[in-house]
Formats: structure tokens, C-alpha cells, sequence
């Protein structure tokens, strides 16, 4: 990214998330659906009941977040048609969000993949630098991990139960000998961006650390700091299994490097550079190229043993802050400030075979279920839009709600999709589950 934040308040300055809210910050008495100065006193004892939302109560018509609509001068339509003419888009390439409207095919919507299932009030999911949006993984259909302010946290969908896996307010180190660990650990860590998988959580900050902890051992296992460069933030973190087996993770830095880590050995191992910063990786399935986006209007592909550039992937008309790839492993998919997810096709790179397009900004996050069949891509704010893959993306559900996203994770099992919200009053976390066409599953869940 070009910019970095030291915190929240200095985002706004320079860009505001929450425009097009007067209404509703009037009739909730300065509560703002969408704004970003989240404060836990101040939520704890406003005047809205801190209270979660069921499949059950939804039906019965309750809305999903618990905005009590009926008592506010405002109607939920009117809020999210000024939200949709209001909400200001964060563009790195003037107009770009614009522009990109050409390329885009309309898509039918009405598909139903997922249903709503439950919003929990009581997990505040916070986001830190407004560009970065990978700050919740689900590692199963009950089990999710985010931040929450300077915690990182563990929800069990199952007891409704959460549990502070981190806190990196205070000093942290490593409880582990590893050669090249910072054995005196860090202080007052901002956390950019997390990944979990299986067993392995990582957490990377704003000066470029990195924390790794196995969630079946107790204490920290390694940590280390890429750069000591000033724009040494940690945009993103990818973990994976190699050819071996070994557990390695890939790190994408402001400092334009994209860094590889063997954490079966704790070593640090290939180090590629590009001219432009990095904010986003996605390691094929068979691990032999790798997808870069960053400060540039271009993705690329590159060689995954050894950085050399295979393909510019030419389209975009901004910067891309999200990449995935579909586990068939022949198709893969980039989100841009420009408003649009393009997904490519390995055998033919000329151009993408779809650009599809949000309706307030930047896609900021893209996941697909395990399985291939569908994918998700989430807006800065509102909006989750969920793809039917074979249907050559023309089918979609859209997912409507209010505050910024904090991240997206489909469950390994692809049962459950989780959304995080953050807002100063109606931070929560969205679970939907996924919906089949027999019905036997409603009684084991």
C-alpha cells in the first residue's frame, strides 16, 4: 500500500469511512453504523442492549444486527440507499472505480448458498489499517479467530464462548529457542493483518513483525521482525503446507518483499523483491507459481521457486489488495480498488474470463470454499457477495449489512461462512450456514 497508519484516527484523516451516516448517528444519539473510532466503554454502557440475533428471531423478523429500525426516523431502504450514494471509495487511480463499469457484465442475484444463522454482539471485531482486511479465520464450522482491539481471540461457535488467544498490548516474546528468533520479543504490537491454519497462528504488525504460535502449545513459538526498513508493515501472511510437508508460511511486506519461512526448521528462506509494494500473495495448489498484487495497476505470476515473473496479469485499473486461488487449481481470482474481482484462467492469460463488481468499493477480501464451488469477495464495508463458480460466476447471493468488514472465512469443512463487522455500536461477528438440498443436516447442527 502506499500509506500506513500508526492508528485508526489517523486513517480517518486522510480517509472517512463512514460518510453518508448523519441520519442514523442522529437517531441512535451519536452512534454511527460504519465509524471506525470503536470505543469499548462507550459501547458497553450506550443505550443499546448488547444482544445477539438467532436464525429464529431473524425469521420472526428481527433484523440481523439488531438495529431497532422500527424506533429510528429512518427506514432501512432510505439507510442503504444513502449509504450506496454516499459511501466515499478509497482510489490510489482517480476514477478508477468508475472506469472499471465497462468491463463488467451484469450478474444475477437471488442464488442461496448460505444462510444466516446467529450475530454475536459481544466480539468486537477491529480493524487497524483500513486497507487491510484478513483479520478472521475460521479453523472449523464452530471454531474462528480475530482481532479485537490488542487481542487476538478465539470464538467457539459451539458454547458461545470466547477466549484471548494473544494480547499484544504489553510486551510478548517467544517461550522457544529458535535460531534467528528475536528472543526479547516485541512491545505494543499493532497487528495488520493474521492467518490461521490447522494448528498455526500468525500475526503480522505495522513494523514488520512477525509473531507465530502453535494453538496446541502454550506460550509463543518464534518471532521475528522481516525488515527494519520505516514502510516495513506486514500486509498479508499465507500458510501452507510444501512439497515435503513442512509447514512454511509467505509473508508480504510494504518494503515491496515477498519473504518465505520453513517453520519446521524456524528459518528464514527465499526472499523475493519487486518494484513496487506488496500487498497480497496466493501460492498455487501444487505450489509452483504464485499470484502478486500490490501498488500496481498489474498482478503477476510468478515462479515459486525463484521470483522470476511468468505472466503480467493486465485489467485492473487500480491497486489490488486481495488474491485466492480455486483449490481445481486452474483458476484464480484478484480484488482491486477499482471496485471488481477479475478471475483468471491458468491456460489462458490474456485477459480475465470474468470481472465482477461491487456496489460500494474495493474488494478487499476473496475466499473460496474448499470444495471449488463457490466464492466469496467482500467489500470494504456492507457487503459479501457469494459466486455459484459453476455457473461461470453469473449466479450470486448478496450478503447486506451495515459496518465495515473486517474479514471473511469460510469453515475447512465449508458448513460455515464468518463475516466480521466493525462499528463503534454494532461490532459483531455474522455466522451463515451453508445451505443444502437435504435437509437430514438440520438435526445433527
Amino acid at each position: 500500500m502506499s500509506h500506513y497508519y500508526e492508528d485508526a484516527d489517523e486513517a480517518e484523516e486522510d480517509y472517512e469511512m463512514g460518510d453518508g451516516e448523519d441520519d442514523i448517528d442522529e437517531d441512535l444519539q451519536g452512534r454511527v453504523v460504519g465509524d471506525s473510532d470503536f470505543d469499548d466503554e462507550e459501547y458497553d454502557h450506550s443505550n443499546v442492549a448488547v444482544t445477539d440475533t438467532s436464525s429464529a428471531q431473524a425469521r420472526k423478523g428481527k433484523d440481523i444486527q439488531g438495529i431497532p429500525w422500527h424506533n429510528l426516523t429512518i427506514s432501512r431502504e432510505q439507510y442503504r440507499k444513502t449509504r450506496l450514494e454516499q459511501y466515499k471509495n478509497y482510489e490510489n487511480v482517480q476514477n478508477s472505480g468508475e472506469e472499471s463499469k465497462k468491463d463488467c457484465e451484469p450478474i444475477e442475484k437471488g442464488g442461496n448458498y448460505y444462510e444466516f444463522q446467529r450475530n454475536t454482539r459481544s466480539v468486537k471485531s477491529t480493524i487497524l489499517h483500513f486497507q487491510l482486511r484478513n483479520l478472521v479465520w475460521a479453523r472449523s464450522k464452530h471454531d474462528v479467530y480475530l482481532m479485537s482491539h490488542h487481542s487476538v481471540l478465539h470464538w467457539s461457535a459451539l458454547n458461545f464462548q470466547k477466549t484471548e488467544i494473544i494480547n499484544v498490548a504489553g510486551h510478548i516474546a517467544p517461550n522457544e529457542k529458535h535460531p534467528g528468533s528475536l528472543l526479547e520479543g516485541f512491545s505494543q504490537t499493532q497487528v495488520s493483518t493474521l492467518a490461521v491454519r490447522d494448528n498455526l497462528l500468525i500475526a503480522g504488525g505495522f513494523q514488520g513483525e512477525l509473531i507465530c504460535k502453535y494453538l496446541d502449545r502454550k506460550g509463543i513459538s518464534f518471532c521475528c521482525r522481516t525488515t527494519h526498513e520505516d514502510n516495513a508493515i506486514t500486509n498479508a501472511v499465507e500458510i501452507y503446507n510444501s512439497s515435503s510437508g513442512a509447514v512454511h508460511f509467505m509473508a508480504s511486506n510494504n518494503d515491496c518483499g515477498v519473504r518465505d519461512f520453513d517453520l519446521e526448521k524456524f528459518q528464514h528462506g527465499k526472499h523475493f523483491r519487486f518494484p513496487w509494494p506488496v500487498n497480497h500473495t496466493s501460492l498455487s495448489p501444487d505450489a509452483k507459481v504464485v499470484v502478486i498484487v500490490g501498488d500496481n495497476r498489474d498482478g503477476l505470476l510468478v515462479d515459486a521457486h525463484t521470483g522470476k515473473t511468468v505472466h503480467h496479469l493486465k485489467g485492473h485499473l487500480d491497486f489490488s489488495f486481495a488474491s485466492a486461488w480455486n483449490p481445481d487449481g486452474r483458476t484464480f481470482a484478484t480484488g482491486n480498488q477499482d471496485k471488481t474481482c477479475r478471475v483468471w484462467d491458468i491456460r489462458n492469460l490474456s485477459k480475465s474470463v470474468a470481472a465482477l463488481r461491487g456496489n460500494l468499493g474495493a474488494i478487499r477480501s476473496i475466499r473460496f470454499t474448499s470444495d471449488g464451488q463457490l466464492m466469496a469477495m467482500a467489500e470494504p464495508a456492507d457487503f459479501v457477495h457469494i459466486f455459484d463458480v459453476g455457473s461461470g460466476y453469473k449466479r450470486q447471493q448478496e450478503l447486506d449489512f451495515f459496518g465495515e468488514i473486517s474479514g471473511i472465512s469460510f469453515s475447512p469443512d465449508t458448513e460455515s461462512l464468518f463475516v466480521g463487522v466493525w462499528d463503534r455500536t454494532y461490532g459483531s461477528l455474522l455466522q451463515y450456514r451453508r445451505l443444502r438440498n437435504f435437509s437430514y443436516l438440520d438435526s445433527m447442527l
